[in-house]
């Protein structure tokens, strides 16, 4: 099979600036739709906002920001509350002609005071479902009227949109309260329309389009060049699937997942580099999880063992002398030469190392033997003898130890060194099948097999509770630095 790995290569500058140029789109894009989808939530943030950098940036004063994003999201003025602020605009202007005690002022405050029951009374704000900012008028209405919040919010206004209270109180000052308290929560209100699927109306598919009609043709072009440089990708769907991460900018829907390949596109555009802080992020995850994922491993192979011990799988295995579904891949008996390996260990290497201490134990064993018989003990009392039974306890031991040690390893070594003997290999098989059979037979007694079965299922779960237990919390810093002093090594 052809393999269709992609190489790594160096990036041109001007590849690495249409990169970055691209990757730039793809951000202002995607802040686009972050602000569409709060918009709506925080219409009120984004107006309070734009108020005040009016007042700070001149030219700005005028500019209405929201007129110019409303259309989009299918949203128009209320005409019940910006009739409202509409009138209090005439009634400004009445006082500063003609004063606030005129017929004309008085005609205006009239209207006022019976908008102001209507808006109470329906509720102008429940479609926009900003109710909470009815109540909160009206709470401020009844602290600046009556000073408490338990009054009549329609008496509050009937007062407030009263000739006595504005001459009393004074009409700049309150006009001022009204301005800066009232009417921008007013001017909030808003209609939004619904369409003929039952939903508001959303227009950013007006902007979006270009966006998604950009990114569809480089999607197009970058796969296609991609297929042509590399021998046997195909450019549907081989190439594509490399730009998987492309697909969320070209989806009308779930524009949030739109940050996947921005972050994406960044990250390879060095825009910033984010290479090392993915792979800080990568390694203290798997410093985070190394430790649980290695005792789920561990626990999980010891159950896996146990269940077989338990089940008698295991001593099938070993103890059974033939096995019809047993696949052997080189045509070697592993147990045999595993024990023959074993003996070699055992006679040629272990029992010379402990031939000191067999001595010791053999003479400790006989003395004490020898010192209770009465001969033993009459002869170290003659003259002349004394040093007899000792000298022959020495020889005894050094000929047993001798024995045990040196004997064993000398007839191993040859017939394991001997010339090719037909008779003495078929001698050794026998020797070691009959051994093999009677082990297995012992091995196979019920009591015997269940015993062994009982103390190696327990030794397992031991095992696992002493490793569960004593192994200590993880340190996740540690692990990172012991993981980069062996990148270092390696890098060495």
């Amino acid at each position: 099979m052809q393999s269709r790995q992609i190489t790594t290569r160096k990036v041109s500058p001007r590849s690495l600036w249409f990169d970055r140029l691209m990757a730039f789109l793809a951000l202002a894009n995607l802040g686009l739709v972050l602000f569409d989808l709060s918009y709506v939530p925080a219409r009120d943030l984004y107006l309070r906002g734009f108020w005040t950098l009016g007042r700070v940036y001149e030219p700005l004063k005028d500019v209405n920001f929201y007129k110019l994003y409303d259309p989009y999201k299918g949203i128009e003025p209320h005409r019940d509350t910006q009739q409202y602020l509409e009138i209090v605009d005439q009634l400004k202007e009445q006082v500063a002609s003609n004063g606030l005690d005129s017929a004309q002022a008085e005609t205006v405050l009239q209207r006022l005071r019976e908008l102001s029951g209507e808006m109470i009374d329906q509720n102008h704000f429940q479609i926009a479902e900003k109710t909470g900012t009815l109540e909160t008028i009206k709470n401020r209405m009844r602290r600046q009227v009556f000073g408490n919040r338990d009054a009549s919010s329609k008496d509050s206004f009937r007062t407030f949109w009263s000739q006595q209270y504005l001459t009393q109180k004074g009409w700049n000052s309150q006009i001022a309260f009204f301005e800066r308290q009232i009417e921008p929560l007013i001017a909030t209100n808003y209609y939004r329309n619904i369409g003929e699927n039952g939903k508001f109306i959303d227009r950013f598919w007006k902007i979006d389009r270009w966006f998604i009609g950009l990114f569809l043709i480089e999607f197009l072009v970058r796969t296609w060049w991609l297929s042509r440089r590399h021998t046997g990708l195909r450019w549907i769907p081989d190439a594509m699937l490399l730009r998987w991460y492309d697909i969320f900018l070209l989806l009308p829907f779930w524009r949030w997942l739109r940050v996947i390949p921005v972050v994406i596109r960044l990250n390879n555009a060095k825009f910033p580099d984010l290479e090392p802080l993915r792979t800080q992020i990568s390694r203290v995850f798997v410093a985070s999880f190394a430790e649980e994922l290695t005792e789920v491993v561990v626990i999980q192979a010891i159950d896996q063992l146990q269940g077989a011990v338990e089940r008698g799988e295991v001593a099938r295995s070993l103890l059974q002398s033939t096995q019809k579904r047993y696949i052997d891949i080189n045509n070697t008996n592993e147990i045999e030469v595993i024990a023959k390996r074993l003996l070699q260990v055992t006679l040629c290497k272990a029992l010379p190392e402990v031939q000191t201490d067999v001595e010791a134990l053999l003479r400790h064993n006989l003395d004490h033997t020898l010192n209770q018989l009465p001969v033993y003990q009459q002869l170290q009392h003659f003259p002349g003898l004394g040093h007899l039974p000792a000298q022959l306890t020495e020889q005894l031991v050094s000929q047993v130890s001798k024995l045990l040690t040196e004997m064993p390893q000398s007839a191993y070594t040859a017939i394991a060194n001997a010339p090719p003997d037909p008779i003495a290999t078929k001698l050794s098989d026998r020797l070691v099948e009959h051994f093999s059979e009677a082990l297995r037979s012992e091995l196979q007694q019920e009591q015997t097999l269940e015993e062994l079965q009982t103390l190696v299922s327990d030794l397992l779960e031991e095992i696992k509770i002493n490793y569960v237990k004593r192994t200590p919390e993880p340190d996740p810093a540690h692990i990172l630095q012991q993981t980069q002093q062996l990148r270092r090594l390696a890098g060495r």
